[in-house]
């Protein structure tokens, strides 16, 4: 047995989106992912929060790998100077390699493509297809509406409580920070 660092999967936007706040904890988060000398997986774009973690880990010393369709290169542009770049046929292999590669998942404010990922893993979960971690970074309550709408799916019986108790939501970053020490340790046995 050895041990390991842990590897984060991390879903979030393309976009900037309208709060400084968010760049800000993606910055923040990748350059805490490198100061932990953890691996940081994500979509490989240089674009948007994808481009604010991933340069902000790489910068602190992280691994950092990027899984990119080839059909996003132009529109995403894969970052250069990571440790590794993958480029792969479609959203669906992407999405699996993502899964994969991580540890747990963390999930930023994002888009259409993160409520995606973030739902892949989500119903994986409930299916017992994996047991990792799945963190929401809820700041100043973006993930609200999506929280409430699960929270309607469980009252009317078809999320159960248990799966919904199963995310690791948080308000800010020193919470988003601590739980991910809590559930994965400086280092995993491998």
């Amino acid at each position: 047995m050895t041990l390991r660092k842990p590897s984060l999967t991390v879903f979030c936007g393309s976009r900037h989106g309208q709060h400084q706040a968010h760049i800000d904890d993606a910055a923040a988060f990748g350059h805490w992912i490198g100061q932990q000398s953890w691996h940081l997986v994500y979509g490989g774009g240089n674009v948007g929060l994808m481009g604010e973690i991933a340069r902000a880990a790489l910068q602190a010393g992280a691994q950092v790998t990027g899984i990119i369709p080839e059909s996003l290169m132009k529109r995403e542009v894969g970052l250069e100077g990571l440790t590794r770049l993958e480029v792969v046929s479609d959203m669906s292999v992407r999405k699996q390699a993502l899964i994969d590669l991580g540890d747990a998942f963390v999930v930023l404010p994002g888009g259409l493509g993160t409520l995606d990922e973030f739902f892949e893993v989500a119903t994986l979960l409930q299916l017992d297809y994996h047991r990792k971690p799945i963190l929401i970074l809820n700041r100043d309550g973006f993930w609200d509406p999506l929280l409430a709408l699960v929270k309607h799916q469980v009252f009317a019986g078809f999320v159960s409580q248990k799966e919904f108790d199963a995310w690791h939501v948080v308000d800010d970053l020193d919470d988003l920070k601590a739980s991910c020490l809590a559930l994965l340790g400086p280092s995993k046995t491998i």
